[in-house]
């Protein structure tokens, strides 16, 4: 029997999807991944989201989603899709030899922040280790931090973080920026900014927080220890969307297209929502809204074709 909805993916664009979908009576079925919850359930304290004043950890907020989806009917599988097929409808879609059909689909599947792949940044991630200034800036006030990245991110998030932090060192595996001219100047004549040229970041030092970082200086191969706070990373996030390449229209870099104003994509009845199609702005709250967008998207595409 053919879903009315499918939605893959369950951060808060696939959650709000699924709460919008259930309250039309979609019966929104909802795959949402081993790894449920998307980034916020790397996130420790969750502060920009509205209603709640005092702060909320990441998971709590992403069960919060979960529960209300629940509570209006939607049902979830904990398992990842493995195959879709969106040539015809309806839509097919795999969880290993699971099939399930659905006349319409939200694809919520992500984008994962880029990582440097040490041991230690992952262990220290929420602990002085963020890839998302504007979501844990604030939290670094009068504190040394650090950036790694050489792009418009990495400036960009250099900038905010300048406004709380005592001091901001961008650490540069080159003796250039790629970022624009005009976020390089910025950046350089910021009085708390300095850069670090030529060096990676080979450890992220630190028990239960980030205390400092050992760098390597790539022309000369000197070792040095530096003291810092917080370690954030710009170097680019990845949409999740392996599954959907030659399925859908997809930009250079793997996000999904959006062809008109909308949550539609290039093929007819099936829909994008939150940070796989938005490179831009990356919050939860972007992507609740673009979950709910898909949904009521989804919902009129669905009475057109009674």
């Amino acid at each position: 029997m053919s879903e009315q909805v499918l939605i893959i993916g369950s951060g808060p664009a696939g959650l709000t999807a699924a709460v919008y979908a259930a309250r039309a009576d979609l019966k929104p079925h909802l795959i949402e991944g081993m790894a449920a919850g998307g980034q916020l359930m790397l996130t420790t304290d969750v502060e920009n989201y509205p209603g709640f004043p005092d702060g909320i950890m990441g998971p709590e907020l992403m069960e919060q989603f979960r529960k209300q989806a629940e509570r209006f009917g939607t049902r979830l599988v904990t398992a990842d899709v493995t195959r879709v097929d969106f040539s015809s409808r309806p839509f097919k879609v795999w969880v290993d030899a699971d099939e399930y059909q659905a006349d319409s689909i939200i694809v919520s599947t992500g984008a994962s922040a880029r990582w440097l792949g040490l041991e230690n940044e992952e262990r220290l991630r929420g602990h002085g280790v963020s890839a998302c200034a504007t979501c844990d800036g604030f939290f670094f006030r009068d504190v040394e931090v650090a950036v790694v990245g050489g792009g418009d991110s990495a400036m960009e998030e250099a900038l905010f973080l300048a406004k709380f932090a005592s001091k901001v060192t961008i650490i540069h595996r080159r003796d250039e920026f790629r970022a624009s001219k005009i976020m390089v100047r910025r950046a350089l004549e910021h009085e708390k900014i300095e850069v670090s040229w030529n060096t990676t970041v080979e450890d992220v030092l630190g028990e239960s927080q980030v205390e400092g970082l050992t760098l390597r200086n790539v022309l000369t191969d000197e070792v040095t220890e530096f003291k810092t706070g917080g370690l954030f990373l710009a170097i680019g996030h990845t949409p999740n969307t392996d599954l959907f390449q030659g399925q859908i229209e997809l930009d250079d870099v793997g996000y999904i297209v959006y062809p008109d104003a909308g949550t539609a994509t290039s093929v007819e009845g099936v829909f994008a929502a939150g940070d796989v199609a938005d490179h831009t702005y990356r919050q939860a709250i972007t992507a609740a809204g673009s979950g709910c967008m898909a949904a009521i998207d989804a919902e009129r595409w669905l009475a057109e074709q009674e």
